[in-house]
């Protein structure tokens, strides 16, 4: 779709990577620009325990699918140079420097746009272009209220096992710039775009935060429990040892669960509404427990899909990879697998693998010449 595209990646870690690999499984070239004197994206050093991987580590393979690694020195003249260079020929650059960093390598959208009009420049920063604060995910999880939010009542607050803030401020910058693409279409005009990690964060607190700002109740934590509807969100342990997530969203379905589960409760005046059901969710938790405990869950999950009931048994990520859509989203090559960031389409390219350190910076860097 986009295979005239040329994008430059001035970006580490998991936010701008993502970005990349974005625009590479869109058909675009995209060349990952590492620091020769620091070995590179520090993800690639990010090895879990006992992880038997090479400069590649699991954590780095996540983002880089289908780019070109050029390792260079951007405080030497040549490194600079070649950047500069790559930049001239580029269409987007991704970048993800603390502010005031960019300038003094000499890279900022400003220095970099001064010999391409056309350039769009995509900037992931911590806290805005005029905080030299550094963004970490795990701190913004916990600025941002998402930490408050999640874990369970009496437990303390928790960091999701994603790097969610990085993920959501890399589909903010991608929507930006696809953005940023039609306009140059219309106009042939160059643009700036940034996205911080904490504006991200907030702007993705969604409900939560209009429960807030607009009903002015409080969030709290409350496990995986919904604050606005019940039985929603919740896990039930059935009589195999698995566990059932229930996600009512209305009255019928309600209905047709505790039909299903032979509990005599629709006429309770506690369970009536969904409104009723929130006010009472203890009481309801205890009578679905004890129902569901009679039931093994696959059995149970046969006949609520068969009733159009909201609900699955909780799966473990190697569980996951053995379902169809898993199966359909995943990248292979160099026997290595993946899994694409782009799923509105089933007709994907065949991506690279993640490169090794530097893997292409002769080819890159010959054909500048």
């Amino acid at each position: 779709m986009l295979n005239e595209l040329k994008v430059l990646e001035l970006a580490s870690v998991l936010a701008g990577p993502s970005v990349g690999q974005f625009f590479a499984e869109l058909g675009a070239e995209v060349i990952k620009v590492e620091n020769l004197k620091t070995g590179g994206d520090v993800t690639r050093t990010w090895k879990g325990l006992d992880e038997q991987t090479d400069d590649r580590s699991a954590y780095f393979c996540s983002v880089n699918w289908g780019k070109k690694s050029v390792a260079v020195d951007l405080s030497t003249s040549a490194g600079l140079l070649a950047v500069q260079k790559l930049a001239v020929q580029s269409d987007v650059v991704i970048a993800s420097y603390k502010p005031g960093d960019a300038e003094k390598l000499g890279v900022s959208y400003q220095q970099l746009s001064a010999t391409n009009k056309k350039l769009i420049y995509g900037q992931i920063t911590g806290y805005g272009s005029d905080n030299d604060r550094v963004g970490y995910d795990a701190v913004i999880q916990a600025e941002s209220g998402f930490m408050d939010l999640n874990g369970s009542p009496e437990g303390p607050p928790t960091k999701m096992p994603v790097a969610l803030i990085d993920v959501l401020a890399a589909h903010h910058l991608k929507e930006g710039l696809l953005l940023a693409l039609l306009k140059k279409a219309k106009t042939g005009e160059g643009s700036l775009v940034e996205v911080s990690l904490i504006q991200a964060a907030i702007s993705s607190l969604a409900n939560q935060a209009s429960n807030w700002l607009v009903a002015h109740k409080l969030p709290k934590r409350q496990g995986s429990a919904h604050p606005n509807i019940a039985p929603y969100g919740e896990s039930f342990l059935a009589k195999d040892g698995k566990r059932v997530l229930l996600a009512i969203g209305s009255d019928r379905q309600f209905l047709d669960l505790i039909e299903l589960l032979n509990l005599k409760i629709a006429t309770d005046v506690r369970f009536v509404t969904n409104h009723s059901r929130v006010l009472n969710r203890v009481a309801l938790h205890e009578l679905l427990s004890a129902a569901i405990l009679n039931f093994d869950a696959e059995v149970l999950m046969h006949q609520i899909h068969h009733k159009k009931i909201p609900a699955s048994i909780i799966q473990s990520v190697d569980q996951v990879f053995e379902m169809e859509a898993a199966t359909r989203i995943l990248v292979e090559a160099d026997s290595l697998r993946g899994v694409r960031s782009f799923v509105a389409t089933h007709q994907h390219l065949q991506l690279l693998p993640p490169p090794h350190f530097g893997e292409h910076t002769d080819m890159v860097l010959r054909n500048l010449d």
